[in-house]
């Protein structure tokens, strides 16, 4: 059984005008699923409807049409014990930690809130789950007392992560969550997060823009272009899209070595930083 299943959703806005009402329509025939432990990449350009579809699915927006279903039953049902729930076992990290975290709140403030909220657990319950979430995001203890301007961005990002992961949710949506990162701290991030779903058999909706991230954590890509889904394919390196927009997406990524040019003769011999001198790849141009 899927944890989550989308079928067929479409949305739109409208807006009134001079003119009458109009309608954008972001999202077209949209479907998918997610099962337990999965790891799956909604992969797409900007503005192609990503953080759109990440606001239906846990529940901040109602779609124009179609169904989104968790465990089978379909979100605009749920009421009361089930809507907590649901609240309990979906949670989402935000690409802009500083917006997501308030800036007066504690650390140990804003990682307890959603236990104030969808647990009914003791003072000492609380501080237990804590202490086992900051030790899963590597954050020290010393930090709980200080508040989100006094932390990097990656103690910021791993604060928002720990967050989330407090109340231990079934599927875990991270949006465009470490693109805000250095590329070291993205890989740790990313090593943070196997070992979470390790941890919790935690499910992850990755939605990113960039390949590189989607081909260290995720099993399956989907791949997104004005607000459809266009293609979906396992994670392979490489990876073999047959779409044009996951082909423009692959074209985009950066080499994995700094390259140099080096004159030689009357053209340009591309030579790789990191490759030993007898088996540098050499592309001469004329």
């Amino acid at each position: 059984m899927a944890l989550l299943s989308v079928s067929n959703v479409s949305h739109r806005y409208g807006r009134m005008g001079l003119t009458g009402a109009h309608h954008h329509q972001v999202l077209t025939g949209i479907s998918l699923a997610i099962s337990e432990g999965e790891s799956v990449a909604l992969l797409g350009s900007s503005g192609c409807g990503k953080s759109t579809l990440a606001r239906l699915l846990i529940g901040l927006e109602s779609p124009s049409a179609g169904d989104i279903c968790w465990r089978n039953k379909p979100l605009s049902t749920l009421k009361g014990d089930e809507m907590r729930a649901f609240r309990r076992e979906i949670q989402m990290v935000f690409q802009d930690a500083i917006s997501a975290a308030n800036p007066r709140r504690t650390v140990s403030e804003i990682i307890r809130e959603p236990l104030r909220h969808l647990l009914k657990l003791s003072g000492a319950q609380q501080n237990e789950r804590i202490a086992r979430v900051m030790a899963a995001t590597e954050l020290d203890a010393g930090l709980l007392d200080k508040r989100p301007p006094q932390l990097s961005g990656g103690q910021l990002q791993r604060v928002c992560l720990a967050r989330a992961m407090i109340v231990e949710p079934k599927l875990l949506i991270l949006d465009e969550a470490v693109s805000n990162l250095d590329l070291v701290l993205q890989a740790n991030i990313i090593q943070l997060l196997k070992n979470l779903q390790q941890q919790y058999h935690t499910a992850c909706l990755f939605i990113t823009h960039d390949l590189r991230l989607v081909e260290r954590f995720c099993q399956r890509v989907l791949v997104m272009d004005s607000g459809e889904i266009v293609e979906t394919l396992p994670v392979t390196t490489p990876m073999a899209f047959a779409s044009a927009p996951g082909q423009a997406l692959q074209r985009a990524v950066l080499p994995a070595f700094p390259i140099r040019r080096e004159p030689r003769g009357p053209g340009l011999t591309l030579v790789s930083d990191n490759a030993a001198p007898a088996s540098r790849p050499r592309l001469i141009s004329a």
